[in-house]
């Protein structure tokens, strides 16, 4: 299980490091911060996929995603006695994503580009200039594991050695660092982290993809987009989970049940319902009534991820599926790590007497923080030095 997340300077997010837990539940104000911590674990997780740097470009380069405020705020800005002023910076640009488990923790530091030689037309993407694997809960020389600096990497067995091997500026340990033997645990954090779920804005437009047939395949995992539902409903249903799917569906839509249909290895979802001489297909579903099929297909997954993170879960649902929703995800948490961010009240309340821990993120000046966290209430956190 994840015990620590940590971001530093990205958006909002100077320096923030947040324990979690079985079933944690983020909150707070619109522009508290919620969003940017999400997009920073989406961004963390694009790392086993060699895609951070891309992700990064899409959110308008490392300038746009960096923190904006000044490199230290101190006591006196805080209390209004100083107005918030830049100062002279004493350490260099970098953007700082991280994560701790019971057993292996990783972080990665990116910065900007060395400019050597002719100037590149990628000259504006960010570099990556530390990652480290260490054991438990902070990275600490005794506790590393994995030391990657700038181009050259270090893997420990009894002893540090050197990898032959030197790293582009644009590629991650996790995806370029295969050898099992010479370094399991980059291979046991990439699964690791390859394994996590992120559900967010599900499409249900008139023109979604999940509202047409969909080439079906066993699919134990419904992809973030969700267009797989179909394949992902009688995955979960061959699985065993039939009970599960009729039981959940049942409580949010009395006397409902679902099916997939099959027609020449295309794969549609219907719901008959009470009083209906037939059954409705997906394009004829209010767009709350799909979203909830969505998530109960993300949530009764024959394969339970490592971690599941769902943002703001809430949207397009009526009030009165909300205690229904936290029920069913206060089940998942039973099986996998769950991460709930929400601004809906009752959903939140539902999780939180489910067992849930709620986080509730605030700003001053411009800067999120964990609402009665001081300095030393959060986890143990080291980011080593470049």
């Amino acid at each position: 299980m994840l015990e620590t997340i940590a971001v530093a300077n990205y958006r909002s997010l100077r320096s923030l490091v947040m324990p979690l837990d079985g079933l944690t539940v983020i909150t707070g104000a619109n522009g508290a911060g919620k969003s940017s911590l999400y997009r920073s674990l989406r961004l963390l997780a694009s790392t086993a996929a060699g895609g951070i740097v891309a992700g990064l470009a899409r959110e308008g380069g490392l300038g746009s995603t960096l923190w904006a405020g000044p490199e230290n705020v101190s006591r006196a800005m805080r209390a209004g006695d100083v107005p918030v002023q830049g100062t002279r910076r004493s350490r260099p640009i970098e953007l700082k994503l991280g994560f701790a488990s019971d057993d292996l923790g990783y972080l990665i530091d990116l910065g900007l580009p060395t400019q050597n030689g002719p100037r590149s037309l990628f000259a504006r993407d960010p570099e990556i200039k530390r990652e480290l694997i260490f054991a438990g809960a902070v990275a600490r020389p005794a506790t590393l594991l994995v030391d990657r600096a700038n181009a050259a990497v270090r893997v420990r067995d009894d002893a540090w050695s050197t990898l032959p091997r030197r790293i582009a500026p644009f590629e991650s340990v996790l995806t370029e660092i295969a050898d099992d033997d010479a370094a399991p645990e980059v291979l046991s954090v990439r699964r690791r982290v390859r394994g996590w779920r992120f559900y967010d804005n599900f499409r249900t437009d008139r023109d979604a993809p999940v509202r047409s047939p969909r080439l079906g395949t066993r699919t134990e995992v419904l992809d973030h987009s969700g267009d797989d539902l179909a394949a992902a409903v009688q995955t979960i249903i061959e699985s065993g989970r039939r009970d599960r799917l009729d039981a959940e569906i049942d409580r949010a839509f009395p006397g409902s049940t679902v099916s997939v249909r099959e027609d020449n290895g295309y794969f549609s979802v219907h719901l008959a319902q009470p009083g209906m001489l037939r059954d409705l297909a997906t394009d004829e579903l209010s767009d709350g009534t799909l979203r909830y099929l969505l998530l109960v297909a993300a949530l009764l997954s024959p394969r339970p991820p490592e971690l599941l993170v769902l943002n703001e879960p809430e949207t397009s649902l009526h009030l009165d599926l909300l205690p229904r929703l936290g029920e069913l995800i206060a089940a998942a948490a039973a099986d996998t790590q769950v991460l709930v961010v929400s601004h809906a009240a009752t959903l939140i309340d539902a999780l939180t007497a489910a067992g849930g821990v709620e986080r509730r993120l605030v700003k001053e000046l411009g800067e999120t923080t964990i609402d009665g966290f001081g300095v030393l209430d959060g986890p143990p956190w080291g980011w080593g030095e470049r």
